[in-house]
Order: structure tokens, then sequence, then C-alpha cells
């Protein structure tokens, strides 16, 4: 009905030219922290002298730049980098045949699309290849075609506006990306020559350049330059952009990526059995979160999730030192062979270390199913009992100032509401009778006998503390708040029924690069961080085992290839966690025969 009046739009202009004054490329090293967990290593370390409890290890940290690679080696923390996809998702069953899909002709795609799709945990059903083929499409779009589509500027001639489809936002704040970093799918930088063309004599001949641009120009020829520095970019530019692309396959499995309503944080309780009373403490994180939607509309439309099934992690680093060989991957036939970790890269050693709290974090918001919330300080001394040593206390604040006169309390909320006309017994003064001090406010009696007609109902009542609330909250006696989201059912989806541990999937990102881990967290490591006494054995192991913590490569977003990689890692990533855990027991008991009239 509007298409006659798409004329009136203006079209948004791109720049004629690279701007003034750019700052130099921010360097992009990735952080190369790789502990190995050796026995042989904790034996030697331990020999002489007590174990120390992990909560005492941990709780002596007291600001971030204090994690060192000893606490990692504390956990049992066992990094794996470079591991396939095959490697990283714990059951390959569950791995589609992407290269025969992408055989697929567009007729077979129709035919084969719902044998292609599996039965979830929520009764739907998962996505296809058709599903995917599209995804894919999208992701291969050139990054300059699909920034001409987000701006609206005309595609150049003789070339279809491109189709952006679902994947609109990742385009969108991948444009923002843009300006801060370098477009790595372009293979050389843009050159740019000199608008003025020199005589044979070296005088600049303007008129014969102006001739020539003039004919050369195409209103449709725009380029995109980046315009700051990648240290300068906003945080929450980084995370948008995880966000959308997550969000590309989440939806049709039925989830969402959406941060926290609590601040995420990982508790640590030492252990029960010291002498003192037991001491918590907590490492708060950043992280958000992927959870997956009621299928109900009402708790929908409620705000309620559930979840989580996985951590996203966009951190803002860029301070990493140059690149060093990495550990080669282990294979089931050769042993880690890997040089330890030296410790001197402290930046890489943080930014590991924040990547493992969200994974823990992740992991104990999991173990919640089926518990109920114990808040810090429930029946405690000093959550119930009245401040100042059990009695009533004194004024605090202005209140000392009340007192002492240095101002007036206008008001009481204990007082009764003022009488309109006076008692018999006792006749009320007149007004004017009244002593007044100079330059003090009139009480809301006098205020409210004053006014014409006046009525009680509006009279002002003021509280003792001089309307001061705050003094108020401070004399209650009660429990800090509660630390889990009422509107989030907490539950292990996708866990392995019956396993003594939980695979808790991290979607890392750094610079315009996205990285998957899967971290394998045991039941018993949770256990001692929530203050059970452990009892390591005698081999100097821990009685967890380790940490096993298993890492992608780093796909960059400005590249389809590598972006098409990413989407593959996540696709599978999702089809494991959604499965229908339920059905696959029900299978494992149709090859149970029932023996009757034995």
């Amino acid at each position: 009905m509007f298409g006659n009046l798409a004329h009136m739009i203006p079209a948004a202009s791109a720049a004629s030219g690279p701007p003034k004054d750019v700052p130099p490329p921010t360097p992009i090293n990735f952080p190369q922290c790789y502990p190995q967990d050796r026995d042989d290593e904790a034996q030697a370390l331990t020999s002489g002298r007590p174990p120390t409890h992990l909560t005492a290890v941990l709780q002596g940290i007291t600001r971030p730049n204090e994690v060192t690679v000893s606490h990692l080696m504390a956990l049992g923390t066992h990094v794996i980098p470079n591991s396939a996809l095959a490697n990283l998702i714990p059951d390959a069953a569950f791995i589609p045949d992407f290269s025969a899909w992408h055989a697929l002709s567009p007729d077979e795609v129709h035919a084969k699309n719902e044998s292609t799709r599996q039965k979830l945990n929520t009764g739907n059903l998962s996505p296809g290849c058709q599903a995917y083929l599209e995804r894919r499409r999208e992701l291969c779009i050139p990054n300059e075609s699909a920034y001409r589509a987000v701006r609206r500027i005309p595609a150049p001639k003789g070339q279809g506006q491109a189709r952006l489809g679902n994947s609109f936002e990742f385009y969108r704040h991948l444009e923002l990306l843009s300006t801060f970093w370098d477009d790595t799918s372009k293979p050389t930088p843009p050159s740019f020559k000199s608008d003025e063309s020199k005589n044979e004599d070296g005088s600049s001949d303007t008129s014969a350049a102006d001739g020539s641009k003039a004919s050369e120009k195409d209103p449709s020829d725009v380029a995109f330059y980046r315009s700051g520095a990648g240290h300068q970019m906003p945080p929450e530019y980084r995370q948008n952009i995880v966000t959308a692309f997550l969000k590309l396959v989440a939806y049709d499995y039925g989830c969402n990526v959406s941060a926290p309503r609590v601040e995420p944080r990982l508790y640590i309780t030492s252990s029960s059995s010291s002498a003192t009373a037991p001491r918590r403490s907590y490492f708060s994180s950043g992280c958000t979160f992927i959870f997956r939607t009621p299928t109900t509309r009402e708790a929908a439309r409620a705000g309620v999730v559930e979840g989580p099934l996985a951590a996203v992690s966009a951190r803002h680093s860029t301070t990493f030192p140059p690149l060093r060989p990495a550990p080669p991957t282990p294979d089931s036939t050769s042993p880690v062979v890997a040089p330890p970790p030296t410790g001197t890269d402290r930046d890489s050693t943080m930014d590991l270390a924040r990547e493992i709290i969200a994974a823990l974090i992740t992991a104990q918001h999991r173990t919640r199913e089926g518990r109920t919330e114990k808040r810090i300080g429930e029946d405690a001394w000093w959550a119930t009992k009245p401040r100042w040593g059990g009695g009533p206390g004194g004024p605090i604040g202005r209140e000392v100032e009340m007192q002492s006169g240095a101002d007036e309390t206008i008001g009481d909320k204990d007082a009764p509401l003022p009488v309109e006309a006076a008692t018999p017994e006792a006749p009320a003064a007149p007004v004017a009778a009244l002593p007044r001090r100079p330059f003090s406010r009139p009480s809301s009696s006098m205020s409210s006998s004053s006014g014409a007609g006046g009525s009680a109902k509006g009279a002002k009542r003021l509280k003792k503390s001089g309307n001061h609330p705050m003094y108020d909250n401070y004399r209650m006696v009660r429990p800090p708040a509660a630390t889990w989201d009422r509107k989030t059912q907490y539950t292990a989806i996708g866990r392995v029924p019956g396993a003594d541990y939980d695979d808790i999937f991290i979607i890392s990102a750094l610079f315009h690069h996205v990285s998957v881990l899967r971290v394998r967290v045991p039941d018993k490591l949770l256990a001692v961080l929530d203050g059970e006494p452990d009892e390591p054995p005698t081999d100097g192991s821990k009685s967890w085992g380790r940490l096993e913590v298993r890492r992608s490569s780093w796909y960059d977003l400005f590249k389809a290839e590598d972006r098409v990689a990413a989407m593959q890692l996540v696709w599978s990533m999702m089809a494991f966690l959604m499965r229908d855990v339920e059905g696959e027991k029900a299978g494992d008991g149709e090859d149970d025969v029932k023996m009757t009239d034995a």
C-alpha cells in the first residue's frame, strides 16, 4: 500500500573517504593459559605438608589480580585446546551430517526435512536440514552487502539487495563492530589513490582529475571504514553480537539468551569440620545464560525461564601477550606432553579463571533442581536479634541533630490525629495566643486548624526519623535478600542420567571471535565448594578427579566460513542439550523381556 512512497524515504549515505586521525588497530593475541593436571606434580607439591582445603585456598583471594595458576591447579584444571567437534559433544550421535546436508538439492531438502527432525524434551521437533541451510545462506552473505541492507544503501547496478532474513540483528551489530575492528574478510586493506593526476613536469592537472572523477564516480560505490581502535569499543557491542548470533539457533530449539535477574555468584562455603563457624563468600560474574522457554503461554508471559542450559561469557580484555605455540591436542593413544604453565601471563590466567567461574556458577544453578533455597543468615543471631547489643539503640544521623535542637521535629507518625473541635473540659486556646518562635514552621495541628474548613485527613504526619526511611530500614533485623531467582525453574536440562558429573558448555567471546568450551564439573567438586569435608587420596590427586576443560578453536565473526563453523558447533550443542532424555530411558527398557509363568 505504501510502495509508492518509498522514494520519499531518504537513503543513508556512506562516508566518501576514510576518516582522518584513525588510531592504529588493536593487536589480536589470544590468551595462552593451558594448565595440565598431573598427579605426580600434585604429589610432589603436597609431600611433607598437610593438604589445604580447597575452600581455604579460594577464599584467600581478595582481588582479581591475585589469581594465579596455583589456584587453577587446586581445582584440578586440565585444559585441552583446539578440540574437534566430535570431542566437544559428549555423544557424537547428535552431530548432524552437515556435509551431506550441503550436497542436497532444493527438492531433496523439502523431501528429507521431516526425517532430519528429532524429538526434543519439550515435546516439539527440532529444526531440520531446511532451517540449517537457511541459516547457512544468511551467514554466507558478504559483509558489505549486508551493511548496505542494514543502512538502506542501494545495491550496485546489476545486483539485488541482500535478503538478511533472521540474521538482520546479527549484521546490524556486526556493522557496529566494523567501526572498531578491521574487516578480516577482505583480502587486503583498501588502497586510496590521489584524486589529482600529475603531469610530466610535476604539476597537477586538477581539471582532468575532476573530469575523470566525475565520470567514474558511481553513487552506488561505497566503502566502510574503521574509525576507532578495538580497545575503545563499548563492551555491550560484543555481548549484543554474541547474543544475536546464538539466537539464530536457540530460537529454533525453543530457547532464548537472556541476562539473569539476580547477579550470578559462585558461592563458596568453608569446611564445616573446622573449629570456627563456616564462612561463606562468593565470586561474582557478568555472564549471561541460555534458558529454555516454557511451553505454556501463561508461564512465558510471566517471564518464567527454565535451565540454564549453557553460559555466555563475553570479556573486554585485549592486553594479551603475543601468541606462542600451543600444546598439541591429545588423542587416545599419546599422553599429554606439554610444558607446564609459567604463570607470567597474568591476563591469560585471569581470563581462564573468569571462564571457569562462569562454568561453576552454571553447574551450581543446575544442581538446584528439586531443592529449596537456604538463605544466608537464616536462623542466625545477627539476622534475628536487634542490633546495639540487643537494646533499643539510640538516635543516628540527623536524629541526633533533631534531639539537640538544631532542627525541629514537625510530626510524629504514632501521634493521634488532631481533633477539629475542643472538648468542654479543656477549651482550646486561640491560635493567636499560642507562643511561636521566630523562623519556625507551623505544626500540623496549627496548619489544619487555621485553614478555612480544613480537614484533619490532609494533615502531614512525618516519621520520627525526620522523614528518612533509610534509618528505619537500618533498624529492621532480617537476613539478606534471596539469591535465587523466583522466576527461574532451575533444572539440569540435557544432563547425562546417572552420571556423577555435569557437562557445562560456555560460549566465550573475545575481540570479534567466539569459542565454545565444554567443562566437565564433578559432583564431588560442587559438594566440596559447598562445605563438605574433603578427604584426598594418598597419591596426591584430588578426591573429585580433575576439572576437564575442552576448548574449540577461535572463530572470526567477520569471516563467513568461520561463522558457519561456529554455527555448526552451536547447532550440535543445542541438539545434545535439548534431546529427549525421557525417550532415551524408555528406549533402554524396550529390550527387557518380561518373564511370565516362570
